[in-house]
């Protein structure tokens, strides 16, 4: 009988986590979805399922706005003013060995990109700040390197911001397309990283 009660008492434990679990409210799908691309594109299968050899360089982890019909630059995100590439916490970039960016070397680490778009010139920003929610906070003392960026129109539109690496001659291009226009960061790096790198391709 002492078993049977523990038993029931057991089998009324688990149907009354379970219907708990059941009756936590879950958040809902977020509008603007975080996605992430690394350099070399797609290392994570390439390199780690496939077992082709490469060496990780970047990593960017961004949120994915969509235009929805409106008109963005100029209106959405306004002409002039710091903008987090994206929605919900500013795009962040991770390097993994050091590279240059506009002739500066970048010491390998984690930092957070901004852009202020305009017409035909988005001026990019890498800063030391990161785990930032928009760009309510930015702080220009901790900017890194500034570069400005010419404005290329895109013949179809791009729903969906978007952000992907290529590659580039030497280095890699981070390309960053949204509505009507695209722009392309080019990442360099040393000859003493340029061979593992071209391994990877």
């Amino acid at each position: 009988m002492m078993r049977k009660m523990l038993l029931w008492a057991f089998i009324s434990g688990i149907f009354s986590l379970t219907a708990g679990a059941q009756d936590k409210k879950l958040p809902p799908l977020d509008a603007s979805p975080m996605d992430m691309a690394y350099y070399p594109v797609m290392y994570p299968y390439i390199v780690k399922v496939k077992g082709e050899p490469g060496a990780l360089v970047a990593r960017v982890v961004y949120s994915r706005p969509q235009t929805k019909g409106r008109n963005i630059f100029g209106n959405l995100e306004e002409y002039g003013k710091i903008w987090r590439l994206g929605a919900n916490e500013a795009t962040e970039i991770e390097f993994f060995r050091p590279v240059v960016i506009a002739g500066k070397n970048i010491p390998k680490g984690r930092y957070t990109l901004y852009a202020i778009p305009t017409e035909k010139i988005w001026t990019l920003i890498l800063n030391k700040e990161t785990d930032i929610w928009g760009s309510f906070k930015y702080d220009q003392r901790k900017d890194v390197v500034r570069t400005a960026l010419p404005v290329v129109p895109l013949s179809a539109p791009v729903d969906a911001f978007t952000m992907v690496f290529e590659k580039g001659d030497p280095g890699a291009n981070l390309v960053i397309a949204w509505d009507k226009v695209s722009v392309s960061l080019p990442i360099k790096w040393s000859e003493a990283i340029t061979s593992n790198v071209k391994r990877s391709k």
